[in-house]
Formats: C-alpha cells, sequence, structure tokens
C-alpha cells in the first residue's frame, strides 16, 4: 500500500506508544520501513514529544518524521480526545515527504503552534495550527522538535485536491456596513448590528444568543475564494458587534450559522465539489478539523469524519483536531475556524527513465 494509518490511545503518554502506532500502520502497509511517517500526539505528550518523536523513527527505519501536538486525533477507524493518544500514517512506495525549499510551485502541508505568519498568505498551503495552553504546542520536522513555531513541507508522488468545508449556512443577503469604530459593526443597512443579527436568526436563537455558532461572512475581493469569515467577539450595550476582522465603510456582510445537520450538509457538499475536478479515487487523505467541530459540535459522533469515510471505503485517513485550519486557493493560503480541511491524494506513476536511443 502507498500509504497507511493507526491510531492507539493509552493511559500514560509514553512513547513506547508512537513506536506502537508506527508499527501497527507499517504492518497495515505490508511493509518493513516508511520513506516517511506523519504523526501526531495529542498534548499529554507536549513534555515527552522528542522521546516519542525518536521512537517512532526508530520504529519506522526512516528520520522524516513530520507533525504536531494536536487537541485530538482521528484516523478512518476512529478518534481519540482527552486521553494520551497517538495516529500515524506511514508512506510508502512512490509516495514521501520533501523538503518545503525543493517543492517549487508545490502545495505545502503545514502545522504551526503560533497565529499564521502573514507570510503564508501568499503561498499555497494547508494543514493546521494549535495553540494550547502554556506549554502544550510543539511541531516536528525530520525528527526534530520545535516547540514554538511552524514546519512545512511538499507530499512527493501524489496529486493533491482539497475539499473545505466551513459548515456555514447563510441567512439572508448581503448587506453593507455603515457606522464601524475599529473592530466595532455599529450599524449595517442602516439598522444597529445587533438587531439586523437578530432579526436574521432562528427565532429560539433570539433569547439567548450563541455567538460561537454565529458568523459573518465579509464579501472581500482580496480573499482566495471572494468572501472571509468573521467570528462575533461580543453583542454590546450600544447595539453593535465585535468581529474578529476589521471592516471598510461599504464592505458587505451575510450572516451565517453552523448548525450539525448543515454543516454535515456541506461537509458532503465540499468532498462532492473536489472529487468532481477528479474523477479517480485517493488513495490516502489529511484531515484537518477543529475541535469546536468534530465529536464535541456533533454530540459525541464526528459526522464529518463519516462522510469522508462514507464517500471513499477503504481509504486511509490520518487526521487532526486544532485550534485553526490553514487552505489555498490559487496562490493565496487563509487561516480558517471551525472549519474542516481534507487534502485527498492520488499516487501519481514515477515518470519512465529517459533511455538514450542505440546508435
Amino acid at each position: 500500500m502507498t500509504a497507511a494509518t493507526a491510531l492507539i490511545a493509552g493511559n500514560e503518554a509514553l512513547p513506547q506508544l508512537a513506536e506502537q502506532v508506527v508499527e501497527e500502520a507499517l504492518l497495515r502497509a505490508g511493509s518493513a520501513h516508511a520513506n516517511s511517517v506523519l504523526l501526531f500526539l495529542t498534548p499529554e505528550f507536549s513534555r515527552h514529544a522528542q522521546q516519542a518523536v525518536r521512537a517512532a523513527a526508530r520504529a519506522a527505519q526512516c528520520t522524516q518524521v513530520f507533525g504536531g501536538i494536536a487537541a485530538g486525533l482521528c484516523t478512518e477507524t476512529g478518534w481519540a480526545l482527552d486521553r494520551p493518544a497517538a495516529a500515524a500514517m506511514v508512506l510508502c512506495g512512490g509516495v514521501s515527504l520533501m523538503p518545503a525549499d525543493a517543492a517549487g510551485e508545490s502545495p505545502l502541508l503545514c502545522c504551526n503552534t503560533t497565529p499564521f505568519p502573514s507570510e503564508w498568505a501568499h503561498s499555497r498551503r494547508y494543514g493546521m495550527l494549535f495553540h494550547g495552553n502554556g506549554s502544550d504546542g510543539a511541531v516536528w520536522q525530520q525528527s526534530r522538535v520545535i516547540a514554538q513555531g511552524g514546519v512545512d513541507a511538499c507530499i512527493r508522488g501524489a496529486d493533491l485536491r482539497l475539499a473545505v468545508s466551513t459548515g456555514l449556512r447563510r441567512l439572508g443577503a448581503f448587506l453593507p456596513a455603515d457606522r464601524l469604530r475599529g473592530y466595532d459593526l455599529e450599524t449595517l443597512a442602516g439598522q444597529p448590528a445587533l438587531d439586523s443579527l437578530l432579526r436574521h436568526l432562528p427565532a429560539a436563537w433570539r433569547e439567548h444568543l450563541p455567538l460561537h455558532q454565529v458568523s459573518a461572512i465579509i464579501d472581500d475581493p482580496d480573499a482566495p475564494d471572494g468572501t472571509q469569515v468573521a467570528a462575533i467577539i461580543s453583542a454590546n450595550t450600544d447595539r453593535s458587534l465585535t468581529l474578529t476582522v476589521p471592516l471598510t465603510p461599504g464592505q458587505s456582510l451575510c450572516w451565517a450559522i453552523r448548525q450539525p445537520l448543515s454543516a454535515e450538509t456541506d461537509m458532503r457538499e465540499a468532498l462532492q465539489f473536489a472529487d468532481a475536478y477528479k474523477t479517480v479515487a485517493p488513495d490516502f487523505a489529511l484531515y484537518f478539523s477543529c475541535i469546536g467541530r468534530g465529536p464535541y459540535f456533533y454530540g459525541g459522533e464526528d459526522r464529518d469524519l463519516a462522510a469522508l469515510c462514507e464517500r471513499h471505503r477503504g481509504l486511509p485517513v490520518l487526521g487532526a483536531y486544532g485550534t485553526g485550519q490553514i487552505a489555498f486557493h490559487g496562490g493565496n493560503s487563509r487561516q480558517l475556524h471551525n472549519a474542516v480541511v481534507t487534502a485527498l491524494f492520488h499516487e501519481t506513476p514515477p515518470e519512465p527513465d529517459h533511455v538514450q536511443p542505440q546508435p
């Protein structure tokens, strides 16, 4: 097999857990060693990440171990949250990781422990961010752990297509912003911003406003897909709303909500849209979900992961739950929240050797 995964949870964050998860993935791949390993660990491993990464490298018999700490982990077999766990994908055959500086124009897989770097905006990146509590975060590349920062690499030998699900359902049409004060939206189409929002929300939401499930979709021609999503930080006593993104006068937005049923539908549509570009079935996938989107959001099950596994049965999937997701469109990347970014890979045949004609 080109790629295979494994997920193991335990009671303690021991390096042996990382070793065992790589050995199990190799067994499923039918290989004695890997070209490269993608390894994710839960926050319980933060203080012992280097020992765990070295154990994984020994088990794989390779030094190219890439990954990071995540809030939770998953594979096609299930998920693990709130306990020590390790998840790995071994890359074999003609597929491997390649350093970013040798990738050329190829998309870059990235993991980061800090806010989205501004220099990443004009690049083709996908992956995740995880901001843990205190010293909970770490990333690694070529078996070396970095406590704070980012790592990136290219997956060589496979074509990539992305499926991005924001999980949002739009409410009404785009409306122009009138009065602004920094990050505060005071009025929208001549109406106090909070009144505009409440008017568009379902009746059951108006009395107890769940701000974490409400967003603003902003018309932004400079964004990769023409819009960007802003969360609402607070509803203020002057009927204004504080957003995570500052607006300019005249810029338009519409309100949107995230509910389990509509989010699951959005995920299925995103997968269908990605497959429309290439009818060939993927060979493996990487799955990056928000910690506020998976089992916590769906009441004890990850319906987004289930949608992926139902659409591509038997597909090896390695996933991580983070605090931010990264996706690209064209030559621009952006950070997302409460989203699912799925990278679907199809192995490409090796280029034939060039044979010199005989005289």
